[in-house]
């Protein structure tokens, strides 16, 4: 869909994000780079950076809700994803957003993560 502006990116909130995540009813893919994940990130996400987004390199078997730090990374990946025809939305916020809520974040290690 594409208004005045350009194309119009399908969003999420980060607590709606989050109570799907919790289900196998949606991929929550994390778009940063690696030290980012490494850092912190979701239990329940799945990694693939940006640099590697393609219609073929994600699952097509559920809706994708792709996250990255700020929302800006993702929603390009979100956009290619739509373009491609594949069931994709952004996470307004990112892990910023995600953090602030109180979710739970773990690093590489499985202790306590944090934005990096």
């Amino acid at each position: 869909m594409i208004n005045a502006t350009g194309p119009i990116i399908p969003e999420i909130s980060v607590e709606e994000a989050a109570r799907l995540a919790t289900t196998d009813e949606v991929l929550l893919l994390d778009v940063r780079e690696l030290d980012e994940w490494q850092a912190g990130h979701s239990s329940r996400a799945t990694h693939l950076p940006l640099s590697q987004i393609n219609a073929d390199s994600v699952p097509i078997d559920r809706p994708i809700i792709v996250v990255c730090r700020s929302g800006n990374r993702s929603g390009r990946a979100t956009l290619a994803l739509v373009a491609a025809g594949i069931d994709a939305t952004n996470m307004v916020g990112g892990m910023i957003a995600w953090a602030a809520a109180g979710l739970p974040m773990i690093d590489n290690d499985g202790l306590p993560g944090r934005i990096g």
